[in-house]
């Protein structure tokens, strides 16, 4: 289903699969212009029938960010060409999306219906005059006309999200007396003139797209009434395929976050189905074929968007279309590498594929030579690394001392929210076994190995670091670990050491089911249910020693998450905190000065890693051996690191 083609009024597209709208940091600026055309024409050449663009803003006062891109000039017609060719070159098809940040823009210039602040930025708009909204209006047109002059196959006009349009649309941010606020017929009018004109600036092949909330998950949005009442009359305008548009980003509910189940929100796509009778486009959490599958099958939509998982595997649809779906590359929905560094002001990658908006900078081509490599270790940074070297060519061996692969990732996938893992792994080990990549397990590196190879790489990961404070009466501190096998037996009064991301990680084993379904999911997040979240009920402390919040170093699209679900299971966190010590009364701690006992049955250490790299001397290598992960350095390590040296070190061998 999804390799069937769509049949618009004026227009086809290959199959039915979408790369929805994602800044990736390269839309600034003339330098980049090579290195996105060579993203988009990975993805067309992978084989996904429609690319949609990063936001551009109609005009100036639009722009997300002072610096940010825009869409309303010849020069940018010059610009742009070089995205559609190279999509158009593979017989895929490119849509420019236009969005208008309203109050979300970050410059003092920011406008919006009515001058309230976002709770997101630190600049309140203005309040559009009439004239403004006139302006603006001519301004997405324009910006249209141009688009198609540039070889974009249509636009997606943003009316989600929370941006200018959608704010105009609901009661919580648009409080206007004029003839564009109040009723629903007013709140709607500013997205309908827009469609208006821009369909009267376009010609008729030339798609519309019009990415509509459906749920904002704010108090005041738009009700389910409202929505549809907004979907048929921007149909009437002259749209041609409806987007869906999930939650504001001042929203306090998870929508594309890995603890989100798979298709979490197809629902949303099904209502836009009954309602109207263009194409609608499913979106959030939908990484794989077989969901995507079954969303067409049951008519919940017409096309499947998918953003992320088009920067973690840009052969997605190839791969399926060729019976290949298990060689596909699963995005986990981490954020790490793509939201996370957009937000940040970097360019965007993937953390299972650093390659992704990297195409040009890191190649990764064919060795003159062929090496024997030696991988030692056999985690997320040693797997890849063999990957990699393997497609470069060499023949590879890797070795662990453990009686299993995977490393880390077999701890973070048993942790709830982070399922997705697993199909990480899985990828992983079939690649291994593809690429003919000899794998032996229960095996310890020792020098005299070094003869049968070229090269060596040392991947030996991490190991959990120790809590060194006086325990009696039999009682101990456990690791992080030993916790997640199931080694020990876990009371109903925990203490957990650390307020990173693994003492988050805890949080959410103790107390979350594993595999939320999505009634559990939107029961825990109040999303249009009256049921409650229940879960298991340990009384958790979190105790770290420095001062300041607790997760300030979590991600930054995902960090809320963390925060607000250890507040949900009542969490009490104790900052400037010396341990003392572990006895039957429980755990002695000085807190702020004070000395007091914490009645606990069970401490648990997530107090960060030290590295497994006793089996070499790291200062005293050859040219021919090589570190990368944990291995390498402990400190702050995670998998976009070890992923990204894994592919650093292939390139170099």
């Amino acid at each position: 289903m999804l390799e069937a083609p769509l049949e618009l009024k004026n227009t086809r597209l290959r199959n039915r699969l979408v790369m929805g709208s994602m800044h990736t940091g390269l839309e600034e600026g003339w330098s980049n212009r090579k290195k996105l055309a060579a993203f988009y024409e990975e993805r067309a050449k992978g084989g996904t029938g429609l690319i949609i663009t990063g936001g551009y803003s109609p005009n100036v006062r639009g722009k997300l960010t002072p610096f940010a891109s825009s869409f309303n000039t010849v020069f940018d017609v010059i610009k742009h060409k070089a995205y559609t060719d190279a999509v158009h070159k593979h017989d895929g098809k490119i849509c420019l999306q236009l969005l208008h940040a309203g109050r979300y823009a970050y410059h003092p210039f920011s406008v919006a219906p009515s001058a309230l602040k976002a709770p997101i930025t630190p600049f309140k708009p203005k309040a559009m005059s009439l004239g403004q909204i006139k302006a603006t209006v001519k301004s997405f047109a324009k910006s249209a006309k141009l688009a198609e002059k540039a070889g974009y196959d249509g636009v997606e006009i943003m009316g989600s999200e929370g941006y200018l349009i959608n704010e105009f649309m609901a009661p919580h941010t648009n409080k206007r007396k004029d003839s564009y606020g109040g009723s629903l017929e007013n709140r709607v009018r500013l997205a309908k003139e827009i469609v208006e004109a821009v369909r009267r600036q376009v010609s008729d092949k030339f798609m519309i797209i019009f990415r509509l909330s459906v749920m904002d998950l704010i108090p005041d949005g738009s009700t389910k009434d409202e929505v549809e009442y907004q979907a048929k009359e921007l149909v009437k305008a002259g749209v041609d395929i409806i987007n869906t548009g999930i939650g504001w980003h001042e929203a306090r509910v998870p929508t594309i976050a890995s603890m989100v189940p798979a298709g979490a929100f197809k629902e949303a796509s099904q209502r836009l189905k009954e309602w109207v009778d263009v194409p609608v486009i499913a979106v959030n959490r939908i990484n794989t074929p077989e969901i995507a599958n079954d969303i067409l099958n049951a008519n919940q939509s017409d096309l499947i968007s998918m953003a992320r998982p088009l920067l973690a595997d840009p052969e997605f649809f190839n791969k399926y279309k060729q019976n290949k779906s298990e060689q596909i590359n699963i995005c986990i929905g981490c954020n790490q590498g793509c939201l996370d560094h957009v937000f940040k002001g970097q360019r965007a990658t993937c953390l299972v594929n650093p390659q992704a908006c990297y195409e040009l900078d890191y190649p990764l081509e064919k060795a003159s030579k062929e090496k024997n490599v030696l991988v030692v270790g056999a985690g997320p940074a040693g797997l890849s690394a063999a990957i990699y070297l393997a497609k470069k060519g060499h023949k590879v061996k890797i070795i662990e001392r453990n009686n299993y692969a995977g490393g880390q990732f077999n701890l973070a996938m048993q942790v709830p929210g982070k399922e997705d893992f697993k199909k990480t792994l899985k990828y992983f080990l079939q690649e291994v076994e593809r690429l003919n990549i000899n794998l032996e397990l229960n095996c310890e590196y020792s020098s005299d190995m070094d003869s049968n190879f070229d090269d060596i790489v040392f991947a030996s990961g991490v190991k959990p670091r120790v809590a060194s404070f006086p325990c009696k009466d039999g009682k101990r501190v456990y690791h992080y670990d030993e916790v997640i096998r199931g080694e020990v037996e876990i009371g109903d009064k925990v203490a957990i050491l650390g307020a990173g991301g693994i003492g988050f990680d805890m949080v959410a084993f103790l107390q979350e089911k594993p595999e939320q379904s999505i009634e559990e999911f939107k029961a825990q997040w109040g999303i249009e249910t009256e049921q409650n979240h229940t879960g298991p009920q340990r009384q958790l402390y979190m105790l770290k020693r420095s001062e300041g919040r607790f997760g300030s170093e979590l991600g930054k699209t995902t960090g809320w998450i963390h925060r607000q679900v250890a507040k949900q299971h009542n969490v009490k966190q104790l900052s400037e905190c010396e341990y003392l010590g572990f006895d039957t009364q429980g755990l002695k701690i000085n807190h702020k000065g004070e000395e007091q006992y914490l009645d606990v049955d069970t401490v648990i250490a997530c107090i960060g890693q030290v590295s497994n790299n006793d089996i070499f001397d790291k200062d005293a290598l050859p040219d021919n051996h090589h570190v990368i992960g944990g291995a390498k350095l402990a400190a702050a390590i995670d998998a976009k690191r070890a992923i990204f040296e894994a592919l650093q070190v292939a390139r170099k061998i």
